[in-house]
């Protein structure tokens, strides 16, 4: 606890020195699930910005906490977490941009810009205000602060932005025009399909069965295990050719996989870190409260839920903001019952629940987010320049 705080008194020393540095304008922050990967809508609105912008256009910065994997990555620096120079680039980014809270380090100047992306579309989980009796209270502390630093929260529907309005302790002004990462979705580029199933080992004639179970607090596994071989033969009865699942667990359950995944037809990715190529490249979702039917939703495909632990999950775990029986996606607390939706599944009436359901929580996703939120930080960077120059004139 001592050493604790003496690192923390040390870091806000530094960045209160790093304040006394001048802003530069074109200077973006990013990083990701408190820098442990290169994902989520960071990464998607970094990669269209080095897409669609001149090089140097904006000096693009990421932090992670381990960079002995990042030699490959191109046009952009990269910095340590609570390094000297992290520390420097983002007490002096124009633009700060994160998908989680930020904690007390980050203190945000007066012309700083702080973009807050957060990791979905749209929750099945309740979070923040409306869970507040199951939050501990130094996280509430540092959640409404940040909250009062943000500038800008991003949406992907109606729905999600009333979420925001009632639960997230933030009055600011939301950006209702989807979520970076679910721009992929509508792209499916087939460049990123290929390279995946290369690195993979997986054949291209293969079919996929993605299995991505949220994660619980009281460490149970025997919840995420399934008949694998079961599942693989429903699927090539119901809908031909060969198929082999994709496991992608919680990062909390990785040292635990090995419990969970024991079938050659079974390939454990939990390691890889971008959950939306994934779905990109599955033919079929298997989840069960996690946010990422929402965005598969996205693709039409099929999704199925799996809840075994449905009532003790509401008791222990979560409340939920939908019933599961008001959702498109078929739900089944036994396994039978799961094999049996498959055999049944129609896949145009699914469709047309999905659409309906799109529909009725107001999704503001069309595969341009990350073109309208670059826009945005365009403006917000240069908008001093214009204005100056038109003084000047």
């Amino acid at each position: 606890m001592v050493i604790e705080k003496c690192r923390n008194i040390i870091a806000l020393s530094i960045v209160y020195f790093f304040r006394l540095f001048p802003i530069k304008k074109n200077k973006l922050f990013f990083y990701s699930y408190y820098g442990s990967q290169y994902g989520c809508n960071p990464r998607y609105l970094t990669e269209y910005i080095l897409k669609n912008y001149p090089k140097g256009y904006f000096d693009i910065v990421w932090a992670f906490n381990d960079l002995s994997k990042r030699e490959s990555m191109k046009d952009m620096r990269i910095v340590k977490t609570m390094s000297l120079r992290y520390f420097y680039d983002l007490c002096t980014a124009k633009v700060v941009i994160t998908n989680f809270r930020t904690n007390d380090i980050f203190m945000k100047r007066k012309s700083q810009y702080y973009i807050q992306t957060w990791h979905s579309s749209l929750r099945l989980k309740q979070i923040e205000k409306d869970t507040e009796s199951t939050l501990a209270a130094s996280y509430i502390k540092m959640a409404k602060k940040d909250s009062r630093k943000c500038d800008l929260l991003l949406s992907g529907c109606q729905y999600s932005t009333d979420i925001f309005r009632r639960s997230f302790w933030y009055e600011g002004e939301i950006f209702e025009y989807g979520t970076p990462r679910n721009d992929l979705l509508f792209a499916q580029p087939q460049n990123i399909r290929q390279e995946l199933l290369s690195e993979l080992n997986i054949p291209a004639h293969k079919k996929i069965y993605l299995y991505a179970p949220t994660f619980r607090n009281n460490n149970d596994v025997t919840v995420y295990q399934l008949e694998f071989n079961m599942l693989k033969q429903a699927l090539e009865d119901k809908f031909g050719g060969e198929w082999l699942c994709l496991v992608k667990l919680h990062p909390h359950l990785l040292s635990q996989s090995y419990e969970i995944i024991n079938d050659k037809n079974v390939i454990d990715v939990t390691k890889h870190q971008d959950i939306q190529e994934l779905l990109m490249i599955a033919d079929v979702l298997i989840t069960d409260y996690s946010s990422l039917m929402f965005d598969y939703a996205i693709s039409k495909k099929p999704c199925f839920l799996y809840i075994p632990d449905y009532k003790s999950y509401i008791k222990n775990e979560r409340n939920l903001y939908f019933d599961v029986k008001d959702l498109p996606f078929p739900a089944a607390e036994t396994f039978p019952i799961l094999i049996e939706q498959l055999k049944k599944h129609d896949y145009k009436q699914y469709q047309a629940k999905v659409k309906r359901f799109l529909n009725s929580i107001g999704t503001f996703e069309n595969g341009h987010a990350s073109k309208m939120l670059a826009e945005k930080i365009n403006e917000i960077c240069f908008e001093e320049n214009r204005r100056e120059m038109n003084e000047a004139v």
